[in-house]
């Protein structure tokens, strides 16, 4: 596979936002945003969760492979003329790279033990106000940080949701409802934010 740039954009309909870079070409593989991935960042771009802000921790599995995954979040719009990476990296965390992408040290392929710590730390956003959706295939990394990332006082950590053929707009409502009822049980408050990681 090879880094995509601009060349490689593959554009078409943005969830009925305008006409957009919907895909990218790496090789002969299309990279694109999975329905729930399009809808969670269209209504994080809007503002519809105030105070939220989205990272990723992912472990893509070579030096190639982060690369090309910071090139495609860099050309994938959620809006036309908006990137992810605008949105994630400019917006969020201020131009700030806090993802955790890859898993060459200090990374590694267990998410519990380094992406969140890592994140814990360059975020300052607690583990029990993180929603974590994860789409790994060959293991349960939501079970990982569920038992191995929780904050002292509370005992809890992110809230999971696992989605195993990627982000559905479904799972997405699971996980924001999911997280609203961790939310209102910790602080007994139906306003919530989200920190998506």
């Amino acid at each position: 596979s090879i880094i995509p740039d601009e060349s490689d954009i593959v554009t078409g309909d943005l969830n009925e936002r305008g006409e957009g870079v919907v895909g990218v070409m790496s090789g002969r593989s299309r990279i694109s945003l999975h329905k729930g991935s399009l809808l969670a960042l269209q209504s994080h771009h809007d503002k519809k969760y105030p105070n939220t802000k989205v990272c990723f921790a992912s472990s893509a599995d070579t030096p190639q492979a982060e690369r090309i995954g910071r090139a495609a979040l860099k050309l994938l719009e959620v809006v036309p003329g908006t990137t992810v990476w605008d949105l994630v990296v400019g917006r969020d965390w201020d131009g700030e790279d806090v993802n955790q992408i890859g898993r060459q040290p200090p990374l590694s392929a267990n998410k519990s033990a380094t992406h969140f710590p890592v994140l814990r730390e360059l975020t300052r956003v607690r583990y029990d106000r993180m929603l974590f959706f994860d789409d790994c295939q060959w293991g349960d990394h939501c079970g990982q940080v569920e038992r191995a990332c929780k904050e002292r006082e509370t005992g809890n950590g992110p809230v999971t949701i696992r989605t195993p053929f990627g982000l559905g707009a479904e799972e997405w409502a699971e996980g924001l409802d999911k997280y609203a009822k961790m939310f209102q049980a910790l602080d007994g408050s139906d306003n919530y934010d989200i920190k998506k990681c």
